[in-house]
């Protein structure tokens, strides 16, 4: 066991260490020359070991999901149920627990279904960590096993679980686990994040099976399982006769939370809660991810800085009027860059409207003056609250027909010539549908109608050449902004929330807005919403 006594920093703890200066030239020749050899060390952090108490601070806000991961995960070699940690996205689950294993210097192996996009890929990443495996040019960047099947992956898994094991209880009897960065306990943990994104993968059913049946499958009491998804259990098939998992739930931060996870680290904490102060509500009512609000608040703060000379002081009453009245212009701007339907950058539009043609900008500005609205919105809440109205407004039958791959009705469809009697008709059922009122519609069509129109926005705007990205159904994280989006819309009446339905059980909402601001929000987005519109 001399090998695993010489690494004090494991290959877990490598950013923690990559600012440590070097004393010794030939210490860092001979780290560059020779390769570093993993070690049991390598399946816990290294480093100093976190307390309870930085581990509390660490994490603002999710006290009580970090004292409930202890319980379930329980002292040392206690066995344990499958957990399911779910939440929305940037909520901290993958952070809060790695940051409990290094503060229990439990031994564990951690795998991503982002960057394991196919099982192969996934077995023989878990299988390397078990084996201490490095991809290397020595070895061809190959793994130590080829594993495709299913079925052997759990002979592969059983049979290095074992040898791990017993490497750890061997290393408990020698009495050397007991110091920083050495492995607590005999019993193993397999980590599986992101697993919402196996649903993408050919044969997903079977694969997600496989997964949540894995610990009835090995049947190892020294093995536990932890399943992170920034879906709910309840998107997963849930009558697969496996061990149901113990759910553990991260909930969306507050604007509090998200008050004090940004002021963590601010060496003047005064002038950024005064910034705060600024950008947070506005910024919370579209977004409550901890990484987007980061991204967007770095060079925002940075403008809210500009009128000062020194960064340190602290401001009073006066200085932060100043401040404001010099950084109000640059918010409302700044919303429309941070979701992921996004609108033109501000820099862009500016550089544009400058290398336009007289006569197009004189057309564009009477467009725009027309387009205005009296509110800020921003892009991705625009096509929401036009896709509630065309969900009120179009009967649901003609939801294939108008959403189809031409953008709305065909111009080119050889039209009949319609009687006297069918005008009149059609007179009488205008009149009825307007009599009736905005119809009621579920969720499930709102976001349907919602993909297809923001799917197709590329191809509305031929006239700018413009490289937006509105893949609307692109990433999972999506859901989760609109559904909050779609309850800022309800907070601000746009959108009424109505009865459930007794048939389908479902929530069932109906849209507030007239047509002549559904057609205002739609020509700042320059979308063709007549095109859409039943009978128009």
């Amino acid at each position: 066991m001399g090998n695993e006594e010489s690494p004090q920093i494991t290959r877990r703890a490598t950013r923690l260490s990559s600012s440590t200066p070097v004393t010794s030239n030939e210490v860092e020749t001979e780290k560059i020359t020779k390769p570093y050899k993993l070690t049991l060390n390598d399946f816990v952090f290294g480093g100093e070991k976190l307390n309870f108490n930085d581990l509390l601070s660490s994490f603002p806000a999710r006290g009580n999901q970090i004292r409930e991961l202890l319980r379930l995960l329980g002292t040392v070699n206690s066995p344990m149920l499958p957990l399911f940690v779910y939440g929305d996205p940037s909520t901290g689950k993958t952070s809060t627990i790695l940051q409990i294993f290094r503060h229990l210097s439990r031994p564990f192996v951690y795998a991503s279904c982002r960057t394991c996009y196919s099982l192969q890929i996934l077995f023989e990443s878990v299988l390397d960590q078990l084996l201490l495996h490095k991809k290397n040019a020595a070895n061809g960047y190959s793994s130590a096993k080829r594993c495709v099947k299913p079925s052997d992956f759990v002979n592969f898994l059983r049979e290095d679980l074992t040898s791990v094991i017993e490497k750890l209880k061997s290393l408990k009897k020698v009495g050397s686990n007991k110091s920083a960065g050495k492995p607590s306990g005999n019993m193993l943990y397999l980590i599986f994040d992101n697993l919402e994104l196996i649903r993408e993968w050919d044969k997903s059913s079977t694969a997600l099976s496989f997964m949540f049946n894995l610990y009835d499958v090995l049947k190892m009491h020294e093995l536990g399982l932890i399943f992170i998804s920034n879906t709910s259990p309840d998107t997963y098939y849930s009558n697969m006769g496996y061990t149901e998992h113990v759910p553990v739930y991260f909930p969306e931060y507050t604007e509090d939370d998200l008050r004090q996870i940004l002021m963590r680290n601010q060496p003047n904490r005064k002038l950024y809660s005064s910034f705060l102060d600024v950008v947070l509500r506005p910024f919370c009512r579209t977004t409550r991810r901890v990484d987007e609000l980061s991204t967007a608040f770095s060079p925002l703060f940075r403008k809210y800085c500009e009128p000062l000379s020194d960064l340190a002081s602290v401001p009073n009453e006066e200085m932060k009027r100043r401040l404001f009245s010099h950084f109000q212009p640059h918010i409302a701007p700044s919303l429309n860059e941070i979701f992921w339907v996004p609108s033109k950058s501000s820099t862009e539009a500016e550089t544009n409207k400058d290398t336009m043609r007289k006569g197009s900008t004189r057309k564009s500005e009477v467009g725009d003056h027309f387009a205005q609205i009296d509110f800020h919105m921003s892009t991705s809440a625009k096509y929401l609250l036009i896709s509630a109205f065309l969900a009120s407004r179009n009967p649901a039958t003609l939801d294939a027909s108008l959403f189809d791959s031409n953008g709305g009705s065909d111009s080119r469809k050889r039209k009949r010539k319609a009687s006297e009697k069918s005008i009149e008709q059609k007179e009488v059922a205008e009149q009825e549908l307007l009599m009736k009122g905005p119809g009621t519609f579920p969720l499930e069509r709102l976001l349907a109608i919602f993909q297809c129109i923001t799917s197709a926005a590329d191809s509305f705007d031929e006239d700018e050449h413009e490289n937006d990205d509105l893949r609307a159904g692109g990433d999972g994280g999506l859901m989760s902004d609109v559904l909050l989006q779609l309850s800022s819309l309800c907070n601000a009446n746009f959108i009424i929330k109505g009865g459930s339905c007794p048939l389908e059980g479902s929530t069932r909402y109906r849209s507030t807005v007239s047509e002549d601001l559904a057609l205002k929000v739609a020509r700042s987005l320059k979308f063709p919403l007549p095109n859409y519109l039943y009978r128009r």
